[in-house]
């Protein structure tokens, strides 16, 4: 019996699906490497992006207009060209006043009366004695006369003529002393009328109808006040440090708080030309025009001063100072991108800036607003108007995603 041998086939995979294999095994290798280049590009990123946050983000403090460094302001208040208090110089009652304050009045016009009696009969006594004095005297120079005769005749002696003569002529002298009273007593008479010494305004009243006058009363207040307020004074202290920019003819800008937005012009008349030790500063005088009249004495006034100034100065924004147990120091930016603090000293405190006389120059590069742990030798990151309006437009979208999921 025969046996036929039986074939086998093995079954093989097609080609393609080979290919197919071996073509995604390279795909998942460059996936797979591809999501590690990724990784570490985003680590380095990430490291980069720590790196930065630890290096502080500075501001250079902008330059200073050399035009505006010099313009300062300075507190001042104004006075009337003239003020005069008006005191009595007779005694008596006030029997009645004819302008009040806001009038305004001419030289010489009547303010008020004063009722003087006592000061009448005086000038009646003083009247009295004089005529009598004149008698005395017309009759002392007829006694002199006489005894002149009588000596040319030898009927009286010398000595006797003599006296009589010096009774007449001090009897004149007595006639002198009483004239000299009266005529006191008549321009004290000219005082009972209070009147206006220059045109003016009253601007003040503290006397009524019937009360007491004292006469050259320095304890009591004045009966009157008049100012002439078409021109203003405007007086200044300025600091020491800036007297030597005072000049003759300089012109100031001044404003008072009860007119926001108005300005006035004042021009210098004189100075002080001292130091005040009290003040530190020297006492500036100006003129300011009031032919409108709105300006008013004893307003306050804010001055702006344009000076000169020290070129060995330097103008630093106050924000830029740094207070420590050194003292007072600015952060100065190094050509390394480091920090330096400098110690400085403050020759002129202006509020918003500052000058500074020791521990700086013109040429160093300030940092505005340094951060508290800023140290010497830190490195730092200069940031510039284009970092600024990036992250203000981070913000923006930051806040408009915000609305946008809610």
């Amino acid at each position: 019996m025969s046996h036929n041998p039986v074939t086998v086939q093995v079954a093989q995979k097609p080609p393609h699906l080979k290919a197919v294999g071996i073509g995604g095994a390279v795909v998942a290798v460059l996936a797979v490497v591809l999501g590690l280049a990724i990784r570490y590009h985003e680590h380095h990123e990430l490291v980069q992006w720590t790196d930065a946050q630890l290096i502080p983000s500075v501001r250079l403090a902008s330059s200073l207009d050399p035009a505006k460094d010099h313009a300062i302001t300075l507190p001042g208040h104004l006075e009337a060209w003239y003020s005069a208090p008006i005191h009595a110089r007779v005694s008596g009652y006030l029997k009645a006043w004819y302008k009040d304050i806001g009038d305004k009045v001419k030289a010489g016009d009547v303010l008020a009366t004063i009722d003087t009696p006592e000061l009448d009969q005086q000038l009646e006594q003083a009247k009295a004695v004089l005529a009598k004095a004149q008698a005395d005297a017309n009759l002392a120079n007829i006694t002199s006369r006489r005894w002149q005769h009588l000596l040319s005749s030898d009927s009286v002696s010398k000595q006797e003529a003599d006296e009589k003569s010096g009774e007449a002529e001090a009897a004149q002298a007595t006639v002198l002393a009483a004239k000299a009273d009266v005529d006191r007593l008549d321009a004290l008479e000219a005082f009972k009328k209070i009147v206006a010494p220059f045109d003016g305004t009253v601007t003040a009243r503290r006397t009524d109808v019937g009360d007491l006058i004292t006469a050259n009363s320095d304890s009591g207040p004045e009966l009157f006040t008049v100012a002439d307020t078409s021109r203003m004074r405007l007086y200044v202290p300025v600091p020491e440090v800036n007297a030597d920019g005072i000049k003759p003819g300089m012109k100031v800008t001044l404003s008072v708080p009860e007119l926001p937005g108005r300005t006035f012009q004042a021009t210098l008349i004189g100075s002080s030309d001292a130091i005040n030790q009290n003040s530190g500063s020297l006492l500036a005088q100006f003129v300011a025009d009031n032919s409108d009249g709105v300006l008013k004495p004893g307003d306050y006034a804010d001055v702006n001063l344009n000076l000169p100034m020290d070129p060995s100065l330097v103008n630093v924004p106050a924000s830029a100072l740094i207070f420590r147990s050194h003292g007072p120091q600015v952060a100065v930016l190094g050509p390394d991108a480091r920090v330096h603090l400098h110690d400085v000293h403050i020759a002129v405190d202006l509020g918003t800036s500052l000058r500074i006389d020791q521990g700086l120059r013109s040429s160093d590069e300030v940092i505005e607003n340094p951060p508290d742990s800023l140290m010497d030798g830190d490195k730092v990151r200069v940031e510039t108007d284009t970092d600024q309006d990036l992250a203000k437009q981070d913000v923006v979208s930051e806040k408009s995603g915000f609305g946008e999921k809610q």
